[in-house]
């Protein structure tokens, strides 16, 4: 009975000792603890809070401050309007003739022209031949010296000077249909030596100039050509000519005499009205036929072909026309 209660004694010693005894700061995390009897209401008096050293704080750090913040909405900025442009007036297109330069000596792309361009730049140069074809021109521009055909077709040409076709000895074709030529000058292609075709029909020409006697095609269609304007025997020389084309004109007669060498002679749609008895045939040589001559036409005139029965008995077929 004695040893339990001496046993009793010592555990409440012990007890009071330990209750007594001061507190320890740093605890031995490997032993046992009794976690059933702790006393919770004290437990934060275990740590003192005021050795500890302070910390920092760490937080956000302050944008720029030209950095706005991502969720705050700010309107962009204004974007300044564009400065305006000025506006330069053009200048109005001259109506007078640019200068002509002198073409003695051609350059790679042909002599300069009045519109201060190369010929073969604003023309189109195959080989010998020049082809400016509806560009706007309003003069012959100056050709290389070995041109040989010539198209400028649907421009605005209104003269033909005596300087134009200067020495182009080489020159066989000439076409100018479709422009706005007045005016020719006498001289404009008699110095061609090699000239053959020349077509100069729906222009407003009242006159034909002098031609050289190697001319073979002349279309002078659709003019206004008067009888006035056609010098006397203009074709009698013309020992080559093969087609002659006068229809759509003012003619008043026939222009006589025609050389022998014409196959195909058109001048319908004129004002004539009566016919020599010799404009075709030799009236005084009866034998005398002209085989070249096939296509004769004078419909569209005033004329009354069977009227003339002594003109046509020279050639192998009748004018076509009204015969009544």
């Amino acid at each position: 009975m004695k040893q339990p209660l001496t046993c009793l004694a010592l555990a409440l010693s012990l007890l009071e000792v330990c209750l007594c005894a001061p507190r320890r700061e740093n605890y031995d995390l490997t032993g046992e603890t009794d976690w059933e009897n702790i006393d919770l209401t004290n437990y934060g008096d275990l740590y003192d809070y005021d050795d500890l050293e302070p910390m920092i704080e760490v937080g956000t750090v302050a944008p720029p401050p030209n950095v706005l913040p991502v969720n705050q909405n700010v309107p962009p900025p204004e974007t300044p309007p564009p400065a305006l442009e000025e506006e330069v007036p053009l200048r109005p297109r001259t109506t007078t003739p640019p200068p002509r330069l002198d073409f003695a000596v051609p350059g790679l792309f042909g002599p300069q022209t009045g519109l201060g361009l190369p010929t073969c730049l604003l023309c189109v140069c195959i080989s010998t031949s020049v082809y400016c074809d509806d560009v706007d021109l309003e003069y012959v521009p100056p050709l290389p010296k070995d041109t040989t055909y010539f198209y400028a077709r649907f421009n605005k040409i209104k003269r033909v000077g005596g300087n134009d076709f200067l020495n182009l000895n080489k020159l066989k074709c000439i076409d100018l249909t479709g422009n706005h030529i007045t005016e020719l000058d006498e001289d404009a292609f008699l110095k061609l030596p090699a000239l053959q075709e020349l077509l100069l029909a729906e222009n407003k020409i009242r006159s034909l100039p002098e031609l050289p006697v190697t001319v073979r095609y002349i279309d002078a269609r659709n003019n206004q050509l008067l009888s006035a304007g056609i010098r006397p025997e203009a074709f009698k020389g013309l020992t080559q000519l093969e087609f002659l084309y006068l229809s759509y004109n003012q003619l008043d007669f026939i222009p006589i005499p025609l050389p022998e060498s014409l196959r195909s002679f058109h001048i319908q749609h004129n004002n004539i009205q009566t016919m020599h008895k010799e404009t075709f045939c030799n009236h005084h040589d009866t034998t005398h036929q002209r085989r070249a001559l096939e296509d004769i036409r004078l419909d569209g005139n005033p004329i009354n072909l069977s009227h003339f029965p002594q003109a046509y008995f020279c050639l192998p077929r009748l004018p076509t026309g009204r015969m009544q």
